[in-house]
């Protein structure tokens, strides 16, 4: 490794300060932290030293997101030969490259124009880039139908980070999820390339005799389910890449919560409030979404893959305690709601989140000022006890 850390140190010399590319410096600066921890300490005042950065704590998001990533892989080739090869499967590896073959480019493109931008404003600002779009680049691709054009998903990338990110300020200080952003942008500006029964299933508009619907889509049209409870939790299903295998995402929450790295209380809570509103409307059964078990519910469309991954985001989440358990029960409350009441947007929970993403500061507010004025009150009585 020193080898690497001796050309590392020789190339990064005609950008450090006062040589010809200093204000480059960001760019190269960026690999070197991204392979090495930062060879600088803190000098002034007090501050908690510890092995995780955000770079680590990036990382393990992304480490967390790769069971999704594998399954959708495969799932990809899965559907794309059951639906379109008259049900005969080839081998594993045949379908997994035929995933891998569609879902890569994706990923690619995703990484390119993010970084691409975020390498522009961090040169232009004259700071180091950071390391949040780690996690969005991957996250993206993941929340998008397999047959999106490259040029769609560039541009909705764009926005994303743009609008979404770097306009507040870049990583830390957005109000939405970027990824989650990237995709609301591509469902109303391409509308037709984001819901049907074409969409979810590679090269399925290349031929009329297929039915690649999500669940969710087939349910808000009134017609059944072809698909069991067991096929729904494994992810053999139609759906955006990442979303449909609610194992491999259970996986990645095991992981982020282990780790410390997302909050158990928001995941908790909004699977009980996705639960307890299904339960509800199970109760009324006046449609289909409403008679639609609540246990299916949870393990349907992308409710599973945004509790988890989305919600938990801890810069457009909920920080404090008490607001982290509301704004998951909110989240599973309008996920339900979204999904039951909008036929032409059966799949809530990407609405929901952004909703709340908005709320969130709100919920916090509400959450602080409670506990001051409990202690306020808990002072005054104390004083009272004294003086009596």
């Amino acid at each position: 490794m020193k080898f690497l850390r001796d050309k590392i140190d020789q190339i990064k010399k005609p950008f450090e300060k006062g040589q010809k590319f200093e204000k480059f410096a960001p760019a190269i600066n960026a690999l070197d932290t991204f392979l090495y921890v930062p060879n600088h300490t803190t000098k002034h005042g007090a501050h908690i030293r510890d092995a995780v950065d955000l770079k680590r704590t990036m990382i393990t998001v992304v480490l967390a997101l790769v069971p999704a990533l594998l399954f959708g892989i495969y799932n990809a080739g899965y559907q794309h030969f059951i639906q379109l090869n008259d049900g005969v499967l080839p081998s594993f590896m045949d379908i997994f490259l035929h995933g891998l073959w569609k879902v890569l480019p994706m990923i690619i493109v995703s990484y390119a124009v993010g970084l691409g931008i975020e390498f522009a404003f961090a040169i232009f600002r004259g700071h180091e880039v950071n390391e949040g779009y780690l996690v969005s680049g991957l996250l993206i691709p993941m929340v998008m139908p397999v047959d999106l054009p490259l040029w769609m998903l560039a541009i909705s990338v764009a926005f994303a980070v743009i609008i979404g990110k770097e306009a507040f300020g870049g990583t830390g200080m957005n109000i939405f999820n970027p990824a989650l952003l990237a995709r609301a942008f591509a469902f109303f500006a391409y509308p037709t390339f984001m819901s049907g029964d074409k969409i979810w299933v590679s090269e399925a508009s290349t031929t009329d005799a297929i039915s690649g619907e999500t669940i969710l889509g087939s349910l808000a049209q009134g017609k059944e389910v072809a698909y069991s409870t067991m096929d729904m939790f494994l992810g053999f299903i139609p759906g955006s890449i990442g979303e449909t295998s609610v194992l491999a995402i259970l996986i990645g929450a095991f992981i982020l919560i282990a780790t410390g790295v997302g909050s158990w209380k928001i995941m908790v809570s909004g699977v009980v409030g996705a639960a307890l509103t299904a339960m509800m409307f199970n109760a009324v059964g006046l449609t289909a979404l409403m008679n639609f078990d609540w246990t299916n519910h949870l393990v349907v469309g992308g409710f599973a893959f945004g509790i988890v991954f989305m919600a938990t985001d801890p810069v457009s989440a909920a920080q404090t305690d008490k607001g982290k358990i509301i704004y998951g029960l909110l989240i599973g409350f309008f996920s339900i709601m979204i999904r039951v009441f909008n036929p032409a947007y059966p799949e809530g929970v990407m609405l929901a989140i952004l909703l709340m993403n908005t709320l969130a500061p709100t919920i916090d507010y509400f959450v602080v000022n409670g506990n001051i004025s409990k202690r306020k009150k808990r002072l005054a009585k104390s004083k009272q006890l004294k003086s009596a």
